[in-house]
């Protein structure tokens, strides 16, 4: 074990965009393997080409920019995800509610009649029944 250490001591290794890109190509490759092109079976491959080249560069700071620009473009669809798994998690006990200036989201309980909310991002007041 001490030889893999070594080895990928200075090396990139595996990111958020490496496992994207991998599973991302272990799905196409199933895909493709209904397809009678075979041919086509060239584009999971590559992706898992490029997934190796990626964790074993020694280019850090080129894959560290790629990575960020990979999470740059998929957190939007991250928090939408994220925001909706908490809310379905706390539908019994707690209440979300968005600020109309900044779209924070604020956790209330539930059951708690009328009440009033300080935004804790840009300080607005919010009153809404819970």
């Amino acid at each position: 074990m001490n030889w893999l250490k070594r080895f990928m001591y200075g090396r990139y290794g595996f990111d958020a965009f490496s496992n994207f890109l991998l599973i991302l190509s272990l799905i196409l490759y199933f895909i493709v393997a209904f397809i009678p092109f075979k041919i086509v079976i060239i584009i999971p491959l590559g992706l898992i080409f490029y997934t190796y080249y990626r964790c074993f560069s020694r280019n850090i700071q080129k894959r560290f920019n790629e990575n960020l620009k990979f999470k740059s473009f998929f957190k939007p669809l991250t928090s939408f995800f994220s925001i909706r798994r908490k809310k379905f998690k706390d539908r019994k006990t707690h209440k979300y509610f968005k600020c109309p200036q900044c779209k924070q989201y604020m956790r209330v309980p539930k059951n708690k009649g009328k009440i009033q909310m300080t935004c804790p991002k840009c300080k607005q007041v919010i009153i809404a029944k819970t």
